[in-house]
């Protein structure tokens, strides 16, 4: 049983991380954060504005201050972004300060989650299979080193992920002061 205050979800875009974050942090009473909505908000634009503006470069410093900032609080369920890990930094503050559960995906369920989405930069003017694979080879091996858990997600409600979640994270992880997690 790994104890901890805060739970963060890391995965691939399109593996439901928001989603579930948000039903985690209501059945924990826990808040809920995504630091993809947090980014926007202090920037005052969107995601792909930002990516015009600055590139990645400029995107990962805001990413990277953003979970700096809102990983010091207590008691929350955050969302990250597909690439928050890439940064040794972050990977070190999402260790220390929290449960770690990796959504694993696959690229079927991937393609079949964000066709025609045209919110995410990274997606913009690329096949989409070969940029979610080439995307999954760089960092899969990132999510599994830094992963305290990894639920495997598919076709599943989002209920049904929930419940799958819940069952895994009553064996790992525990709230301090509280007991194990139902």
């Amino acid at each position: 049983m790994n104890p901890s205050n805060n739970l963060f979800l890391i995965g691939p875009m399109g593996a439901g991380k928001t989603i579930l974050g948000k039903h985690l942090a209501c059945r924990y009473g826990l808040k809920f954060i995504d630091l993809d909505a947090c980014i926007r908000t202090t920037a005052g634009i969107s995601i792909s504005d930002i990516f015009t503006q600055q590139g990645e470069p400029g995107f990962r410093q805001l990413e990277s201050a953003a979970l700096e900032r809102n990983s010091q609080n207590s008691g929350l369920v955050m969302a990250t972004g597909g690439g928050t890990v890439l940064a040794e930094a972050n990977r070190r503050l999402l260790s220390g300060r929290g449960f770690v559960l990796y959504l694993e995906i696959d690229i079927n369920t991937q393609l079949q989650r964000l066709v025609g989405d045209t919110q995410r930069p990274l997606l913009h003017g690329v096949d989409l299979r070969v940029q979610l694979q080439m995307l999954s080879q760089q960092r899969q091996p990132i999510y599994q080193q830094l992963a305290d858990c990894t639920l495997r997600v598919g076709a599943d409600l989002p209920i049904d992920t929930e419940t799958r979640a819940v069952a895994l994270l009553a064996r790992h992880w525990q709230l301090p002061g509280k007991e194990p997690l139902t």
